[in-house]
């Protein structure tokens, strides 16, 4: 084991020490280990402590403090926090908060406290926030941060530079200035490597790059992460129609957006919400799975009447009833395989109409190789086990079948459900396992009954 694996840093451990504190209850004595850690850290401990403790743990800071880590926390989680404040006081902990996150909490918040909370922060940012709010949370528009540096094409590099450090720091970040005219209509960008190495004299006109990805206010969340992704950006300005510059997205944003399209697709195939608190209460936890388990129930109850058909056959060939979880679970398997295959290039943009043919033909051979294989190696088991060389057979068509079938199924069902605005990561799971169940029974018990009649 190496040193990297085996020894724990600083950090590391003094975050490990103030989670034991406050699972331990000892506020107390946690200040003193608030200094030796950044905001990022205190926001781990938090969203990791159970609700009861959040708040309290979070008022044991200052307001600057509690700006800092409000920006490295999860934003349903923040309502919740600042909860015991007034609209004034929200206002003062939110304006110290990039925009982007700003816009985040607020669309967390009730509509009536939202309106307070603007009411209450200056004109000047106020009017920066509501602009933001006017954009869905889900475009380039309520991603973006204001918080731009720009400049005009005629200036030199060397005023340039004297601009820049009459700033007492730079937005988060920054990798490029942005080259705007006079009517704020976006031009180029001036990366700041350029103005580092570059002859002062030269003016900005001369050294921008025109060449550069912009993205527009109502992209997508999710179009944007593709850009990002791929032309290996840190940053990009963010227009209007008329290409005025409104903002800029950093990568930091982007990665975000990653972060939460995988939780949904790993989670929706469970059935959860990405946004659920993994601390949330038990009740309320209960209620979100319902709802799964209920759409789970009723698929059940549709393979059920499916094997209610076939009851007479089961009672004369009672291995029938062993044997048939294989022929559903087999399917079950090779269903998510492709189903899981297919959601995932939908989610990265490879998969198109002209492809997806490619695709499916593909996935029906992968299915029908493999029902060949497993079907010969259960039909020799089945044959064995139970003295019955028919049975063998039985099982071995009925497993083919299926997993054809779950593969056409695995490789259609997302394009299909997106069709129907449902959302494939959610739903695709419960309708394949249906699929699979069904066509696993109704092919091996209907066998069955021609063969035993």
């Amino acid at each position: 084991m190496t040193p990297v694996e085996s020894e724990e840093t600083p950090r590391q451990s003094s975050v490990a020490e103030l989670k034991e504190m406050v699972l331990a209850g000892t506020h107390q004595d946690i200040q003193g280990l608030v200094d030796e850690l950044k905001p990022e850290d205190l926001a781990d401990v938090i969203e990791s402590s159970p609700p009861s403790e959040r708040t309290a743990l979070f008022n044991l800071f200052d307001e600057e403090q509690q700006s800092e880590i409000i920006q490295h926390l999860e934003e349903e989680l923040v309502p919740a926090l600042l909860d015991d404040k007034t609209a004034a006081e929200i206002a003062l902990v939110l304006e110290k908060v990039d925009d982007d996150n700003v816009i985040d909490i607020l669309q967390q918040m009730p509509d009536e406290l939202t309106q307070q909370v603007l009411e209450a922060m200056d004109i000047q940012y106020r009017g920066q926030v509501e602009t933001l709010l006017s954009y869905p949370e889900d475009t380039a528009g309520g991603m973006m941060d204001t918080n731009v540096v720009s400049v005009r094409p005629r200036v030199t590099l060397d005023t340039v530079l004297r601009y820049l450090r009459r700033h007492p720091d730079l937005p988060r970040m920054t990798d490029s200035v942005f080259v705007v005219n006079a009517e704020d209509e976006y031009i180029g960008t001036l990366p700041l490597t350029t103005l580092l190495v570059s002859d002062p004299s030269l003016t900005v006109r001369e050294m921008m790059v025109t060449e550069g990805e912009t993205i527009r206010a109502d992209t997508s969340e999710h179009e944007v992460a593709s850009i990002f992704e791929r032309y290996d950006l840190v940053s990009a300005p963010v227009l209007d129609e008329n290409n005025k510059l409104l903002g800029r997205i950093t990568i930091d944003d982007v990665i975000d957006v990653i972060i939460d399209e995988a939780d949904h697709s790993l989670l929706g195939m469970a059935g959860l919400n990405e946004d659920h608190d993994t601390f949330a209460p038990i009740l309320q936890t209960a209620r979100h799975r319902a709802v799964w388990l209920g759409a789970n129930l009723l698929t059940a109850f549709i393979a059920a009447s499916v094997i209610d058909l076939f009851t007479d056959t089961i009672e004369k060939v009672v291995a029938l009833a062993v044997l048939m979880p294989i022929v559903a679970s087999m399917g079950g398997v090779a269903g998510s395989q492709t189903l899981t295959l297919v959601i995932r290039s939908m989610a990265q943009d490879d998969l198109f109409s002209r492809n997806l043919a490619w695709l499916t033909r593909r996935e029906v051979a992968v299915g029908t190789l493999n029902g060949v294989l497993w079907a010969a190696v259960v039909a020799v088991a089945a044959s064995w086990f139970f003295n019955d060389p028919w049975l063998g057979m039985i099982i071995a068509v009925a497993l083919v079948i299926n997993l054809v079938v779950a593969a056409l199924a695995g490789a259609l069902l997302p394009g299909i459900l997106k069709a129907m605005n449902i959302d494939p990561a959610i739903a695709g799971t419960v309708v394949l396992t249906t699929i699979t169940d069904v066509v696993g029974f109704l092919s091996f018990l209907g066998l069955a009954t021609l063969f035993y009649a």
